[in-house]
């Protein structure tokens, strides 16, 4: 009888107390399952002994508490699925009002636009995903047309006799990946250290970050096809950071086969100071000559807003030789800043290691930073150029009129 009273128990919890919360039948469905266990306990026998009587007090209660933490559970999930309708609705509206909103949007997503505290962070968040969808279809869109073109031309390729020599191409591409790899790989044991500094990560932003490893990927790939190329080392890169989270976007599974090496101690604790030299655009000391015996610092940092003094302070910190390149030396600069991307500066770098030749070294500057190479002193093409300006704005244009014809008569009469 025990057997079946436990049976009974169990079809109760597992399925008419359940259904009875889905219909709302709660209420009459306490007064049964009293009688049907009463009914069960008189029709024992009468050696039972008080103790093995159900406390059907008790019982009613633990029922009651997890049928109420069932209807609460079902009562939350409404409520979320109608905030998260409404979001839905407000979106719609916004995108209607001519707002920039995503055309599809996650519930995660939805559920951080919620948890956004004002209306500001909120039109923020969803133009962030607006853009981000753009440069998702944007992306989607190139890649559409680019196997479209690579389908046209294998096409073609299949009516001609192209296809020998794409062939011939891929295997010449192999054997040269190969060449490359071995270069780098001698490097790693024969060739001249370059140091990546890898701690400006506190001074830029998520984007900044982003930046700066695009343009340590083009910097790696420049060393790996050059001549003689540089064993390039990342200093001070932690796991976990942001600049490794964006090289395992890049590189992926490519990340730990690369012939660079990578440690998160100082620059100061692999090398000797006296043979390390920070380039720095604020550096007092001008670089003359390229040195093969020493090891060159390059930081890591790209920021918009040109944080002046950031490096040249770490160099003088840690007690680093500090040295900037000759620009106003060989180049006729235009309004700007001295600073240079990543990968222009490898490219220095490497024609200087290679040929030792400045003008060939920094025609790998932008055209737009300066006017052209210096053939003169420096102080006169400044004089012209004022001269010019001058008569660009109009401003004493009779007296700079005069003045440019007698030096240009001087200049005659020394001819």
């Amino acid at each position: 009888m025990q057997s079946a009273n436990v049976l009974l128990k169990k079809i109760v919890t597992s399925s008419v107390l359940p259904f009875a919360a889905q219909h709302g039948m709660k209420k009459d469905l306490f007064p049964l399952s009293r009688t049907l266990s009463l009914s069960l306990c008189l029709k024992q026998d009468n050696s039972c002994s008080p103790s093995e009587k159900l406390d059907l007090d008790a019982w009613k209660k633990v029922m009651k508490s997890g049928v109420q933490e069932e209807v609460s559970e079902t009562v939350s999930e409404q409520k979320e699925l109608s905030s998260l309708a409404a979001a839905r609705e407000i979106l719609e509206m916004w995108r209607l009002a001519g707002r920039s909103v995503p055309q599809n949007i996650s519930e995660e997503q939805l559920k951080t636009f919620m948890e956004c505290p004002s209306k500001s962070a909120k039109k923020k968040y969803l133009k962030y995903l607006h853009l981000k969808e753009l440069y998702k279809k944007n992306d989607k869109r190139k890649m559409d047309e680019k196997r479209e073109r690579r389908l046209e031309t294998q096409e073609q390729a299949s009516k001609t006799d192209e296809t020998r020599r794409n062939s011939f191409v891929c295997a010449w591409a192999n054997c040269m990946d190969r060449a490359y790899n071995w270069r780098v790989a001698q490097s790693m044991i024969f060739g001249q250290p370059l140091v990546f500094d890898m701690s400006y990560e506190k001074d830029m932003s998520v984007r900044e970050v982003a930046n700066t490893v695009r343009q340590l990927v083009l910097s790696e790939g420049c060393n790996r096809r050059s001549v003689d190329p540089f064993h390039v080392h990342f200093c001070n890169l932690k796991d976990d950071s942001l600049y490794h989270k964006e090289f395992i976007k890049h590189y992926r599974e490519a990340w730990g086969k690369l012939l660079i090496t990578v440690t998160d101690q100082c620059y100061t604790d692999v090398f000797p100071k006296d043979k390390l030299i920070y380039l720095t655009a604020d550096s007092p000391k001008v670089m003359k000559t390229f040195d093969h015996d020493k090891i060159y610092i390059v930081g890591s940092m790209v920021d918009r807003s040109i944080k002046t003094g950031v490096s040249l302070a770490r160099a003088k910190r840690l007690g680093l030789e500090t040295a900037a390149l000759p620009l106003e030396k060989y180049l006729l600069w235009n309004t700007g800043a001295k600073n240079l991307t990543l990968d222009q500066m490898m490219h220095i770098l490497l024609t200087l290691k290679d040929t030792g030749d400045w003008k060939k070294a920094l025609e790998f500057v932008p055209k737009r930073k300066y006017y052209g190479f210096v053939s003169k002193p420096v102080h006169e093409l400044k004089k012209t150029l004022n001269l010019i300006n001058t008569l660009k704005l109009g401003k004493r244009q009779e007296e700079v009129r005069k003045q440019f014809a007698k030096n240009y008569s001087k200049k005659l009469m020394q001819k």
